[in-house]
């Protein structure tokens, strides 16, 4: 049985590692809001046989920058060990809409990405996370190129006319 299509789903954050003793993991979130999670009663996570599978929260609590969860069936340390580097997704049409002049990350793949000279780069592959910040995975004809995700180098993401501006040289 497998899951929902990936693009029906936005990964939200990885389990890196156990929490205590009881089962509990530790939740890395790709979100600013380490909460962003906790609304949420059942997750969706990355299974290498089934492509997703549902898990009900029974407990979850946002500590410090990231999350501490436990999640029905998952009993002791060992088990939330085994779970580590899982990344934890929810339905799309379960999150609400972006507000005016936001958007989410997973809405930036397949964007154009053009240099403020009118260069065309290629397309956005992914987005995903290096730690410090979001990092753009833009792909094109010639080569594949890492654009980090901030304000220095992404001047504006249009997403009407599927178009991200950046401040980033085609020989880079």
């Amino acid at each position: 049985m497998t899951g929902p299509a990936i693009e029906e789903v936005v990964v939200m954050g990885k389990i890196v590692g156990a929490f205590g003793i009881q089962g509990w993991v530790r939740v890395h979130p790709f979100s600013d809001d380490p909460g962003s999670l906790v609304r949420f009663r059942e997750w969706l996570l990355a299974d290498t046989e089934n492509g997703w599978r549902q898990a009900k929260i029974a407990e979850s609590a946002v500590h410090g920058r990231s999350l501490v969860a436990r999640l029905e069936g998952v009993a002791d340390r060992n088990a939330a060990e085994r779970m580590g580097g899982t990344e934890i997704a929810v339905l799309r049409a379960a999150l609400p809409p972006a507000a005016v002049g936001e958007f989410y990350l997973k809405d930036l793949e397949g964007l154009e990405v053009v240099n403020d000279v009118g260069e065309e780069l290629g397309a956005v592959a992914e987005v995903f996370s290096n730690g410090g910040q979001e990092v753009l995975r833009v792909t094109g004809a010639e080569t594949e190129r890492l654009i980090p995700f901030v304000e220095a180098y992404v001047k504006s993401v249009d997403l009407a006319a599927k178009r991200i501006l950046v401040d980033w040289h085609r020989d880079w």
